[in-house]
């Protein structure tokens, strides 16, 4: 079985070079291949990935879910791995998949992602295992059109096992900083997907669901045992939850 390693980019230099490093036994072991689609970089991301052996597509962003079926469509493998470009195949899932691709493998693997913020790995409040459906059958399905958190989904007969890999570890919040940006952005895409909502619903997400995300996530899901950055993360969270309501009533109000 070969396999294709599909990543969407831009401006990754910081995160490029440890993610394809650790997909470069697989590539080299089962023959495959990766691409990657480019989205007019400013910085060193094509020349770090050609100088891994990558297919280098440069294309206008076309949004989260578009952009990775593009990457998809380029690849020729049997069976495709999809990462973003802040994830690192850990030696242990290396192994799995390698394992699996070799016998008789299933269409599709859900890979279990081992989330770090600060720095600090979060293994409660719903942060693990956190599984992603990531490795697949070449056109055995796509990513939904969404404007974020858009995952895979397989196309019918195919259906999701219970198969699971492990781990893919997730470079995602270095600092706190980083932590805002991205749920500011993310919350000003979320609040475009569900601005149609009636208003008095909007209204009583933005009051309550902060509050409850919170405690559900720290206390009742023991977010609490991953420390400061636990609360850090889990006190942030439910702010961003705050923000998209609140982003979403501003374009209902906008709309009328």
């Amino acid at each position: 079985m070969t396999l294709s390693v599909v990543i969407i980019t831009y401006n990754e230099e910081a995160n490029l070079p440890r993610t394809l490093a650790s997909v470069a036994p697989l590539v080299r072991e089962l023959g495959g291949e990766i691409i990657v689609v480019d989205s007019h970089s400013t910085d060193r991301t094509r020349a770090i990935a050609e100088s891994f052996g990558a297919k280098v597509f440069e294309e206008d962003w076309k949004g989260f879910a578009a952009q990775k079926n593009s990457a998809l469509a380029k690849a020729s493998g049997d069976y495709v791995l999809s990462l973003d470009a802040d994830e690192e195949v850990s030696p242990e899932l290396t192994a799995e998949i390698r394992g699996a691709l070799n016998q008789k493998p299933q269409v599709a693997y859900r890979i279990r992602r081992r989330n770090l913020f600060m720095g600090r790995w979060i293994r409660r409040g719903g942060f693990y295992p956190d599984p992603k459906l990531r490795l697949f059958a070449r056109g055995s399905g796509e990513f939904p059109d969404r404007l974020v958190h858009e995952d895979f989904k397989l196309r019918p007969p195919y259906r999701p096992s219970g198969w699971e890999l492990g781990d893919l570890i997730h470079h995602a919040y270095p600092t706190l900083k980083v932590y805002l940006e991205h749920m500011r952005r993310y919350a000003d895409l979320g609040a475009t997907m569900i601005s149609h909502k009636p208003r008095w619903w909007l209204w009583l997400n933005r009051w309550l669901n902060p509050p409850l995300t919170f405690f559900y996530n720290y206390v009742v899901r023991l977010g609490f045992l991953d420390g400061r950055e636990g609360f850090l993360l889990h006190r942030h969270h439910a702010r961003y939850v705050g923000w998209k309501y609140a982003k979403a009533l501003e374009l209902a109000r906008k709309s009328r």
